[in-house]
């Protein structure tokens, strides 16, 4: 019904022509038409026939052509493999060709096929349509299958190469034609149940199609998201066999919606072909009706004056329009092209010889419009400018289908401009998916069926129907609609809240309670009471208690290099400075109590001087280890992202986590002797009861560093810090209170002596 359909349209464009006064005045156009059949023989031929001028001539009795006359052109044929051979037969001949459905990308090469022209947009730019709009939707996982010919093949490798280039990927790519054997349409069949892409992009022309759906019906193959070009998109033979809703939700590109005011009535009427004998009507109605004029076997007979009103077919519904427009503008075009060569203006010089080569040349520069207001033109390879419309296969509730127009597709424009829709196609059964979800398929459903989810933490989406959610970078965080990253909040202890306040506050309490204790030390340094208590020690203890209390400070702020190596060594020097002292007061009273023993001269050993190098010596082991830590392995400034994923905590990592232990390791082994020397002596008499309060001190500073590893551990963030600073400060006022009290308890005990004494 189709090659009917183009033949009316042609006529109905040399009938128009004719009998217009101004194109072609005085001039009448005539016609051959030979039957290609599809075949490129078939085609090849009639060419053949129609450039050496040896074809039975048809002249209609109505209008009698004066003289005979060279072909100056040929329309036809329909598709792009005959097109390719008629092209490849007649180029030397300069007899122009030109096609109003051939679409393959290969005919646009001027040096194999100089003299075709075509009226409808070439493939290369259709396959980039098609690559463009299933990127749109964000499909990069498909499969596609492509008609085994000229059409399929090159349309099939421009799709892939563009489709490459926006990160679509080809699952499968198959072949095949409608004469292919029922094993070999099998094997698709199962090629696409068996995969694991639900989008299928075709290159498939009509008679193809028709023989892939009738085999996909027969193994209820559904639930796929079909891709088409124009070939099929709009074609309703093709609807007509969608009986089990395969291609329901199909979407692909079309020629644009034409209308030829007049040309539907035209072929409407064809009882002039019928009185003209013409054996091209014969077989059109006996098709038509389903009749025979010479019936056999008791065949219905067809009279001829059947009602094409009661018919509703492909041939009635007008859906090749922009095909038939395509053969429209193709018979003007040659028509302008003559116009320019006979010169004419209120008639034509008939004297004028006619060359199909000075026709082939006018139709590389013909600019005109159509009667509808439509501009045609060539380029350089005989193409016209790429435009399309983007079909939906929208399902109605009668259980039809409704080609809805949802998209254009302007090839003349910017790349990122060519593709627009302005309607979507809505989804059947899901909503579209917010800014801030993903789509999830539905397991056993069309790709149009599907869930929103939304986004991970840590992830987005700013786009509707986005497919895959977006991780953010490490230093960034979701928002709570998880559209966009926003910076992760950055956490330290610092001086400004409330729990820096206060240990800061503690930190400067103790130092001037230290100050306050040493300025009385100092103020009464010459008296007995204070030479009593070890003076030297006691003023140094109360240096490196000052310093245990300040070091907290170095852990409140953003850490730095330099913060963090300071930290954790001036605490580890300070508090060993601390505890040697303590240990050496320790020492001087076991060893003042053995030298009361008759014969006894330890004390000997253990005068100023020793007690001055064992807090040096004990003080320079722990700088060895510290010099020796930063040195191999310092602590260094460290942003935590794996504790919380949506801030980051600022903190000093260890480096070396041996230097870290080692150093706090030396401060307990001291503690821990400390503690048992002080232990052994804590019933000596009153005299020396300094003893009982060292224990005392070193068993809080053993509880609270004891305590202070398990807390340390399982305390998030700041809160180690400040774990960890409450340990220093807990430590220090313990040996301060320790040290204090004992001074106090001292005093008046001497007092109370030398009351009894007076």
């Amino acid at each position: 019904m189709s090659n009917f359909q183009f033949a009316q349209a042609m006529l109905f464009a040399i009938a128009e022509i004719n009998n217009s006064s101004d194109l072609l005045p005085g001039v009448s156009l005539g016609y051959r038409m030979y039957d290609s059949c599809g075949f490129p023989p078939h085609g090849v031929a009639g060419a053949l026939a129609l450039a050496n001028g040896n074809e039975a001539t048809f002249v209609s009795s109505e209008t009698p052509c004066t003289r005979s006359a060279q072909v100056q052109a040929i329309l036809g044929a329909t598709a792009s493999s005959p097109c390719m051979a008629i092209a490849t037969v007649i180029g030397p001949f300069n007899l122009p060709l030109i096609s109003h459905w051939a679409t393959c990308a290969c005919l646009s090469d001027k040096a194999k096929y100089p003299s075709f022209f075509r009226t409808i947009p070439s493939d290369l730019y259709q396959s980039r349509a098609v690559a463009q709009l299933v990127r749109h939707f964000g499909w990069t996982w498909v499969g596609a299958i492509r008609t085994n010919d000229d059409y399929g093949n090159n349309g099939m490798a421009t799709f892939t190469e563009t489709a490459n280039q926006l990160g679509i990927c080809l699952e499968y790519s198959v072949p095949f034609i409608s004469t292919d054997s029922p094993e070999k349409l099998l094997s698709i069949v199962n090629i696409i149940k068996q995969s694991t892409s639900k989008v299928i992009v075709t290159f498939v022309q009509p008679r193809d199609f028709i023989t892939l759906i009738t085999a996909l019906s027969e193994h209820n193959v559904t639930g796929y998201q079909w891709v088409g070009t124009e070939a099929w998109i709009v074609d309703s033979e093709i609807v007509a066999m969608n009986k089990h809703h395969i291609l329901d939700g199909a979407i692909g590109v079309s020629i644009p919606e034409a209308h030829v005011r007049g040309i539907e009535e035209f072929m409407m009427d064809v009882k002039p072909l019928n009185s003209s004998g013409n054996q091209l009507f014969t077989e059109f109605w006996e098709a038509l009706f389903s009749c025979e004029f010479n019936s056999k076997n008791n065949q219905k007979r067809c009279t001829g004056t059947e009602d094409l009103s009661d018919v509703k077919n492909s041939f009635t519904d007008m859906s090749l329009m922009p095909i038939l427009n395509n053969v429209y503008k193709g018979v003007y075009a040659v028509a302008h092209a003559l116009h320019k060569i006979l010169k004419c203006n209120k008639t034509c010089d008939t004297n004028v010889t006619l060359d199909p080569s000075m026709t082939l040349q006018h139709l590389r520069n013909i600019r005109f419009q159509t009667k509808e207001g439509e501009e045609v033109y060539f380029n350089e390879n005989g193409d016209p400018v790429a435009k399309y419309e983007i079909i939906n296969w929208q399902p109605t509730a009668q259980g039809t289908v409704e080609f809805v127009t949802v998209g254009l597709y302007d090839a003349s424009l910017p790349v990122d401009k060519q593709l627009t829709l302005q309607n979507v196609p809505a989804s059947i059964c899901s909503k579209p998916c917010l800014p801030g979800t993903r789509k999830v398929l539905q397991k056993g459903k069309p790709v149009c069926c599907y869930d929103c989810t939304p986004c991970a933490e840590g992830e987005i989406s700013n786009t509707t129907d986005s497919i895959t959610c977006i991780q953010c970078p490490p230093d960034f965080w979701s928002n709570a609609q998880r559209v966009a990253c926003v910076q992760k909040e950055t956490e330290f202890l610092s001086y400004e809240e409330i729990m820096g306040a206060l240990l800061t506050a503690a930190s400067l309490f103790g130092t001037c309670m230290t100050c306050v204790v040493a300025w009385i030390f100092l103020k009464y340094r010459k008296t007995p009471i204070v030479r009593a208590n070890n003076s030297e020690l006691s003023f140094l203890l109360l240096f490196s208690l000052s310093l245990c209390f300040l070091c907290s400070l170095t852990f409140i702020g953003r850490p730095s290099e330099w913060s963090c190596m300071l930290r954790h060594t001036a605490f580890g020097i300070t508090f060993v400075l601390c505890i040697s002292c303590v240990l050496g007061k320790t020492i001087v009273v076991l060893m003042a109590f053995r030298a009361t023993l008759p014969g006894s001269n330890v004390m000997k050993w253990f005068g100023p001087l020793q007690q001055r190098l064992s807090v040096v010596a004990f003080t320079l082991i722990q700088v060895l280890i510290c010099v020796l830590w930063l040195t191999i392995s310092p602590p260094f400034p460290f942003k935590n992202m794996k504790q919380f994923t949506y801030k980051i905590i600022m903190e000093c990592a260890m480096g070396s986590a041996i230097g870290f232990w080692a150093v706090l390791g030396y401060i307990g082994l001291l503690a821990v002797l400390c503690f048992v020397l002080a232990f052994l002596a804590r019933k000596l008499p009153d005299n020396f009861n300094e003893a009982k309060f060292i224990t005392f001190s070193m068993l809080i500073f053993c509880a609270v560093w004891v305590t202070f590893i398990p807390a340390y551990v399982s305390s998030p963030g700041k809160f180690s810090v400040a774990v960890e600073i409450f340990a220093i400060l807990a430590s220090s006022y313990g040996l301060l209170f320790a040290f204090s009290s004992q001074s106090v308890i001292l005093f008046y005990s001497n007092l109370k002596r030398i009351q009894r004494n007076i």
